[in-house]
Order: structure tokens, then C-alpha cells, then sequence
């Protein structure tokens, strides 16, 4: 919300000397982000006047047009004389009122005016346009043509009130109130401790049967529609300059007269209204839910599909405005147009003003399915003052008879539904205990009524809530106010008190120790948002009935394209990789732990815990039972060099096997006897994926797949080459591991060290071999170590040969050779015996 100060002080009668700054500054105490205070006209420095254009010379022989104008300035050049300037521009013509800055001003952005030759004359100053001065968007791109009733050397500084300070607001969603200058102004007088003047409190003709007929089918939806008739508007009639130089500061473009003074009214009150032509409605009007696959075209000329819970606007012809969002294509205020041969102005002469308050939640789903956010339905989304219509709907009238000469018809139409106002019951020292100071009864009735709160009650006080505050609902809602306005910074610093004897969660440790590990490897964490498109599971090539597919879709999602929970890491994961990738880091090694969200659950089923209690056993077992089952997850991707080349080496790729070995570090930390073997799923390479596999309650659970992408996936999501990945549970796997990590016991006698080749067939999983010599070698086997594969011509073809390392140690004795090669003797056997090995040269 961009608010002028000149705007502001008509409401509050701030001090002479405070700046935008000032202002700012009291605001962000109450609460309100003011991002920037922008400084309008910033070095503008006169003679900047009003000219009127003598005679127009049209230059030839240039490559674009150029014109050598005489303008009559008054007597701001000194002399009276018509001041001749060379202007490229042609949107206006001899006997027109333009901007005129003279030699020796300068304009903003520090550029300097004096008399130049150009273009073989000599221009003595310039012809302006609003992006010149500084003005912003006015729909034209040209040169200020204005009205004509302003003398030559009027001070156009003044006249364009070119010199003001912007303060931009950021609301947040709980705060549309603010959304207006009667809601900032009445900030801004509580702040300073002044009186508003609120530009709401007008005359109101009461409701008659003479108004413009109106029905509402769904009052839910709509529970106050006001309708005004404006007849006999002048089609030639254009918005004065205060009121369109107060929407260009205000950020909005002007556009016509009818429309201009919509858009002032809702800047000024918060209540978004729409203007009808009304020789083209047809019948009464009528607010009622759109058919399912409706059809409707928008003023922006975009027909639209409409779903049921649309609200629309309709008349007998069918939809003529989507409720709260935009209006009709076939409704619109028609722009002026003159008869080139008659002189005759034809356009827009009655108009029906509707200002109605809709459902914000509807207004919402429609603006974000349509992917359609107007002004309008940014302010009905959080909430607009239901009883401003009636006040909004007149101050329209009122400029519309005052600026474009019409008659206010006497109907008045005002449909209501029932209500009553809503109230709080709260306890006179509630903000004392929120706060953690004392405030006081009576600081807590000020400030609750300085809102627009009605208090009544000692000790136990019933607040009425003002209509313009949809989000005061509870008493923390109101102790909130309380604190804010009494100043943040005020505040008590005090540190919580820490109970003893808890220290972290099983969870919580290992979680901590994944984290180590792999950043120990050279692994970088990377935090990706917990949404996904459910597009990316055709990506990551999942068959159509995986369980990764089911996914929990967000009601009200951040993003459309991204509107359910994450059911992988991975998706994110690569997210991350390409994007550092395309930015020129190609080394990368990603690790990600997490919660996903698995499909479950008994939506609906949820209950609004209590804040002043702990919440019983049997709450928060129904609060869990509607959740999604969430178990934490951990992930890895790479992609580049997994070691750097250099004067110590080659250097080497990532490759699939790092990704396998970051599985084996998780499961170190987590205490499980972690299995890998072959395996094939989704998004990984056929014949380079790894399944992960753990024993939980007797029986072997696949708990996750490490190994190199698929190439078409990678081709699918843009990655580099060869890029490797890993993800598994980690919920299963500590479950699978031991109570905690024990130390490990060193032993004081020596190692004893054998190696063995084995050979044999290429189809079997090197785990299976190594979980036969793991058994064979017995209690004596301290660690077992694959360091060589060879396949070739001296073992065979279909064969490979598989070099481990195995490393002896007694706890009580120092080994003897015979004993060793027993135990290896031993391993090798049973190894022969289930997997078919044969020592290699024997």
C-alpha cells in the first residue's frame, strides 16, 4: 500500500515539521512494515509553469519528426515574450496547455535545463512529459496535456503537486484494514495520539424500493450488496489532476473518469467497488455460485472457465462480473468517442455503482485458481469493513455528480443478511500475563477502544469487536493489540527458564550425527521447500501405482504448480544441483535430511488444541490420527568431481558408488547392519542402482536405493551427466540399529591380516560373498574389506574376481599364523559353498 503523506495529513493533523521518515517510524512501532519512504520531486527545482503552444513549425530533413514550437509562458521567462523550444514529441497541438520547464531548473535525476541548439534552432527550455517530471504511469507516454482552464505561468510544481514523500506499506494478511487511507490515518493517529477524521462517517440516504433491483442467492457468499444510480454523466468529462496525480502516487494508472473515482474510493475507504454501463444490463442483478465449466469473459478480454464455487455477478444475459475479483467485458464503462464528422461524443452516461461484501475465503480460491489478483480481490482476501459499503457507494455518487456533472438517482438499494457483532470475553489483565508487565485495566481499555472496540466490564471484560477487524477472534488477538500500541520495545527481556535432565531425543542425536558424517565426507546440507508438482513423478519415471505417488494436497497451497507435501527428498534435492550447476558450480555433493508426508490420516478430524493447559492424551492422539504419517528421511546427491585433480593425482568422478557409501556411513552412525544388493526402481539406472535393505521384526525391509541416475531423468530435469543419488528412511534404519553407539574396545595384542581372491560368476552380488566370509571366518573376523574387482581373460569370461582384506584379532591373545589362516580358511569355504567362490590360482 503506497500511502502520499500529503493524502494522510487530510485525515490527521500531523505536526508541520514531521517528515515521511517521521511518520514511517511511528508506524513500524505500531506494528505496521513500512518498507520505503520515497521522496517525490527529489532535487526538482523550478521555473517549471504552464504553457499554452502559439504555433507548431514541423522541421524536415531529420531520420524522426521534429517540431519548433513558440509557447506562450506568461511572464516566468522574465520577458512575456513566447518562448521557442524544439520538441520531438507530436500529442499535441497549437492552442493546447502543456508543462514547460525553463532554463536554470533542474529536473529529477539531477539533469540540468539551459538553452541548447539543436537540430539548427535553439531551444530555450522544454516540453515535458510525465515520465520527465517524475510522475509515473499515466497511460499516455507523451507530452502533459492539460485541462484548459489554467493560465500560462501558472507554477506547474505546485499544480502537478509534483513535491511529496510515498510511504510503501507492506500488509501483512491479518491487517487489511490498512489496505486504505482511512486505516493507515487511523494508525497514524493512534500512534500520535491524535483525532481522526474518519472519511467513512458520511450521510447515507436510507435503503428504499426504488433503488436498482438486486437478489442474492447465496447470502453466504454475499451478505451486503448496496446499489447507487449516477445519470447523466458528460461522456467528455476527465479526472481533475489532484485526482489522478493521488492515484499515480498511490501506484495505480488513471483510466477514465468513472473508473478513476472507483479505484480514489477504494484507496481511500478499503472497500473495493465496480461500476456497470446501465444501458447494457440487462434485468436486475444477481449474486449467486457460478455452473460448473460457466463461461465468462473478464474486462481484460480473457474468457474464463468458472468453477462452482465461483461467486458471479449476473444479470438475464448471464455472468457480468466475477464477484470480488473483475468485472464483465460486456458491462464495462465505454471510454468516450467523437464523431469525426458530426462532433458528437458519444460513451458511458448512467452508471449503477455496486460496493458489496463477499466471502474472503471464496474471493481467495477464485483470484488464486484464475491465477487472477486484482486490487480488488487483494483487499476482500483480508478482509474489507462490511459496513464501509453504504459510506463507499456514496462518496462515489457524491464525485461523480461533483466531477462529471451526473444526477444521484433517489433509489437506494441495500440488501443485508443477518448478523450481529462480534464480541470477546477476556480478562482485564490477560495482556498483563501475555505481556509478562503490568499494564493495567484502564491502559487496556484505552487502548482496545483507541481500535474502534467497544469494552465493557471490570474484571471480566466483553470487547465488541470494530467491523473493520476480522482478525480479532480470540483474547491473545486482543492482548496483541494491547502490546503493540503500548510499544514492542517496552517489552521485558527475560530469559525462559531451561529444564533440567531432558537433553535430546534418540531422534534428535542421530539426527545431529547424520548431519556430522556427511559433512565430514564433504557433503554440503541444502534446505529445499517441502512442496512438490505432482509432474515431477513422471520425471523421476515412478510406475503408476507407487506409494510415492499418493501424495497430501495443500487446501490453500503457496504455489499452484507446487500445491502438494513432498512424499522424496529427491525432487528438491536435484533442484538445488541444477541450479548450482547452471550457475557455473559443477563439483557437487548435496545431502538433505527431512520429514516427506505419506497419504493417511482422517481429514477433518483435527482439534484446535488449548494454549493455557497441556493438551490431554486423548487430544493429541485425535490431532495425530489426522496428520499424515511423517517419517524423516535422508538423501544424497552428486555430480562432478568427487576428488579434485591436482600435482597429487588424477583426480576422480562421483559415481554410484559414493552414493552407496553414504548409505554404509548412515548406517554406522545409526548402529544397523545395513545390506546392499542389486536392485531396480524409479529414477535410478537399471544396472548401477543398489537396493538398501535392513532386517526389522525378522524380516528383511527394502528401506531405501543409492546408485547413478537413469539417463532420462537426468535428461528429464536438466542434470549434469552420470549424476548419482541416494535416499532412505532413516525412521527404519535407526529402528534397525542397536539402543546407542558403544565405544569401540580397542585391543592391545596385534592384527593379523589375510587376503583372499575369489572368483566367482559375474551375476553374483559381491554382498552375498561377503556375508559368507563374514560368517565362515567366525567370532576372531574384526573387519572385512573389499579393495580389488578384476574382470578379463585370466578368470574367465562371465567370471570376476573379488580381492577383500581380512583382518584377525583376539581380544585376549596375540594370534598365531595357523590360527588366521584357519579362519580364513573357514570363510573361503563356506563362501565356495553358497555362493560357488574359488580361491583365485588354485
Amino acid at each position: 500500500m503506497r500511502v502520499p503523506l500529503s493524502w494522510l495529513r487530510e485525515y490527521v493533523d500531523l505536526p508541520a515539521g514531521e517528515t515521511g521518515r517521521d511518520v514511517a517510524a511511528k508506524l513500524v512501532d505500531a506494528g505496521l512494515e513500512v518498507e520505503t519512504v520515497e521522496q517525490l520531486g527529489a532535487g526538482l527545482k523550478g521555473p517549471l509553469v504552464v504553457g499554452q503552444v502559439l504555433t507548431i513549425e514541423e522541421l524536415e530533413g531529420f531520420r524522426k519528426p521534429i517540431r519548433f514550437c513558440t509557447v506562450d509562458v506568461g511572464t516566468a521567462n522574465g520577458t512575456g515574450e513566447p518562448q521557442e523550444i524544439v520538441c520531438g514529441a507530436r500529442n499535441f497541438s497549437v492552442g493546447d496547455k502543456v508543462v514547460v520547464v525553463l532554463p536554470g531548473a533542474v529536473l529529477p535525476g539531477d539533469f540540468a535545463i539551459a538553452s541548447r541548439k539543436t537540430y539548427g534552432k535553439t531551444s530555450h527550455g522544454m516540453i515535458c512529459s510525465g515520465e520527465e517530471l517524475g510522475m509515473g504511469d499515466d497511460g499516455t507516454h507523451g507530452i502533459i496535456v492539460l485541462p484548459p482552464e489554467y493560465e500560462p505561468g501558472t507554477d506547474a510544481i505546485e499544480l502537478l503537486q509534483l513535491v511529496d514523500e510515498v510511504l510503501d506499506i507492506d500488509i501483512t494478511p491479518d491487517r487489511g484494514y490498512c489496505m486504505s487511507m482511512r486505516g493507515v490515518a487511523r494508525e497514524a493517529a493512534t500512534a500520535y495520539g491524535l483525532p481522526l477524521r474518519d472519511p467513512a462517517l458520511l450521510d447515507v440516504p436510507a435503503p428504499n424500493s426504488y433503488g436498482y433491483a438486486v437478489k442474492i442467492s447465496d447470502p453466504q457468499g454475499c451478505d451486503r450488496f448496496t446499489a447507487r444510480t449516477v445519470t447523466g454523466l458528460d461522456p467528455e468529462a476527465r479526472s481533475p489532476i489532484w485526482l489522478t496525480r493521488r492515484l499515480q502516487k498511490a501506484g495505480m494508472r488513471p483510466i477514465s473518469l468513472a473508473v478513476d473515482i472507483t479505484n480514489y474510493v477504494m484507496l481511500e475507504l478499503g472497500q473495493p467497488l465496480h461500476a456497470y454501463d446501465r444501458s447494457r444490463l440487462d434485468g436486475e442483478i444477481g449474486v449467486r455460485r457460478a455452473e460448473q465449466g460457466e463461461k465468462f469473459t473478464t474486462l481484460d478480454g480473457v474468457k474464463r472457465i468458472l468453477d462452482a464455487e465461483d461467486l458471479v455477478i449476473t444479470d438475464n444475459s448471464g455472468p457480468i462480473g466475477l464477484a470480488g475479483v473483475m468485472g464483465g467485458a460486456n458491462t464495462e464503462i465505454a471510454d468516450s468517442v467523437t464523431d469525426p464528422e458530426t462532433g458528437a461524443v458519444t460513451g458511458t452516461t448512467d452508471v449503477v455503482i455496486e460496493a458489496a461484501h463477499f466471502d474472503s475465503v471464496s474471493i481467495s480460491r477464485t483470484a488464486r485458481r484464475l491465477k487472477l489478483s486484482s486490487e480488488a480481490s487483494k483487499r476482500f482476501e483480508r478482509g474489507v469493513d462490511p459496513l464501509a459499503a453504504a459510506a463507499a457507494a456514496q462518496r462515489t455518487v457524491d464525485l461523480l455528480v461533483l466531477l462529471a456533472g451526473g444526477t444521484a438517482e433517489a433509489g437506494v438499494t441495500e440488501l443485508i443478511a443477518p448478523g450481529a457483532p462480534r464480541t470477546i470475553a477476556m480478562r482485564a489483565d490477560h495482556p498483563d500475563r501475555v505481556a509478562g508487565m503490568d499494564y493495567g485495566r484502564e491502559t487496556v481499555v484505552r487502548r482496545l477502544q483507541e481500535i474502534g472496540c467497544d469494552v465493557y466490564g471490570q474484571d471480566e471484560l466483553v470487547v465488541t469487536v470494530p467491523s473493520w477487524r476480522p482478525d480479532l477472534a480470540a483474547p491473545n488477538d486482543l492482548a496483541e493489540e494491547v502490546i503493540r500500541l503500548e510499544g514492542y520495545g517496552n517489552l521485558p527481556s527475560t530469559l525462559p527458564q531451561v529444564p533440567s535432565g531432558r537433553g535430546l531425543t534418540p531422534r534428535q542425536q542421530l539426527h545431529r550425527r547424520v548431519g556430522r558424517a556427511l559433512a565430514g565426507a564433504g557433503y554440503v546440507e541444502a534446505l529445499s521447500y517441502p512442496f512438490i508438482g505432482e509432474g515431477v513423478f513422471d520425471q523421476l519415471q515412478l510406475p503408476a501405482d507407487d506409494p510415492s505417488r499418493r501424495v497430501v494436497k495443500l487446501v490453500n497451497p503457496l504455489s499452484d504448480e507446487e500445491p502438494a507435501l513432498r512424499t522424496t527428498l529427491l525432487p528438491g534435492l536435484l533442484g538445488a544441483l541444477r541450479r548450482n550447476d547452471s550457475r557455473g558450480s559443477h563439483d557437487l555433493a548435496l545431502f538433505e535430511t527431512g520429514s516427506v508426508f505419506r497419504a493417511g490420516g482422517q481429514p477433518g478430524a483435527a482439534v484446535r488444541l488449548p494454549v493455557d493447559r497441556r493438551p490431554t492424551d486423548e487430544e493429541i492422539a485425535t490431532l495425530d490420527a489426522a496428520l499424515p504419517a511423517q517419517p524423516r528421511y535422508a538423501a544424497v546427491v552428486l555430480a562432478g568431481a568427487r576428488e579434485q585433480a591436482g600435482w597429487w593425482g588424477k583426480g576422480r568422478p562421483a559415481d554410484w558408488a559414493d552414493a552407496v557409501q553414504a548409505a554404509r556411513a548412515l548406517a554406522v552412525e545409526a548402529g544397523a547392519e545395513l545390506v546392499v544388493r542389486q536392485g531396480q526402481y524409479g529414477p535410478w539406472h537399471p544396472g548401477r542402482c543398489a537396493e538398501l535393505v535392513v532386517t526389522l521384526d525378522g524380516a528383511e525391509t527394502v528401506i531405501g536405493h543409492a546408485g547413478e541416475l537413469h539417463p532420462r531423468v537426468v535428461k528429464a530435469l536438466g542434470l549434469p551427466a552420470r549424476t548419482s543419488a541416494m535416499e532412505l528412511d532413516l525412521d527404519r534404519l535407526a529402528a534397525a540399529g542397536g539402543e546407542a553407539l558403544q565405544a569401540p574396545r580397542i585391543s592391545t595384542f596385534p592384527v593379523a591380516t589375510q587376503d583372499v581372491a575369489l572368483i566367482v560368476d559375474a551375476s553374483v552380488p559381491a554382498a552375498a560373498v561377503e556375508a559368507a566370509l563374514r560368517e565362515g571366518a567366525g567370532e576372531l573376523l574384526e573387519s572385512l574389506r573389499l579393495f580389488d574387482v578384476f574382470t578379463g581373460e585370466q578368470v574367465g569370461e562371465g567370471k570376476k574376481s573379488l580381492a577383500y582384506a581380512l583382518r584377525f584379532r583376539a581380544p585376549d591373545r596375540t594370534l598365531t599364523a595357523e590360527e588366521s589362516t584357519a579362519a580364513r580358511d573357514a570363510a573361503v569355504a563356506l563362501a565356495g559353498e553358497r555362493t560357488g567362490a574359488v580361491l583365485r590360482g588354485a
